[in-house]
């Protein structure tokens, strides 16, 4: 079955980054557009970030725009999320996806 299993969230510093990682399986990853989404305390899921099948083209949330850097390994079957600058309004849980669907997400709380 479809999955995704995110990984490498954790506590930072304002100012500070962190690298996010998604493995995915159980689809054909290299032919699949993949996202990062996110949802804060309250609030509802947000987009992130996408990235085309072969990495050649991506989009990004303004909120992240020229903070945050997304990649993929199509030999891997992984998507990452480079994070740099992080804000408290970052803090949320992290998810990532293609069709509709997410895996559990990975928390990232940005505070000093």
């Amino acid at each position: 079955q479809v999955q995704f299993v995110e990984s490498g969230g954790g506590l930072v510093q304002p100012g500070g980054s962190l690298r996010l990682s998604c493995a995915a399986s159980g689809f054909t990853f290299s032919s699949t557009t993949m996202s990062w989404y996110r949802q804060a305390p309250g609030k509802g899921r947000e987009w992130v970030a996408s990235i085309s099948t072969s990495g050649s083209s991506t989009n990004y949330a303004d909120s992240v725009k020229d903070r945050f850097t997304i990649s993929r390994d199509n030999a891997k079957s992984t998507v990452s999320l480079q994070m740099n600058d992080l804000k408290p309004v970052d803090t949320a849980v992290y998810y990532c996806g293609a069709g509709g669907e997410r895996g559990q997400g990975t928390q990232v709380t940005v505070s000093s």
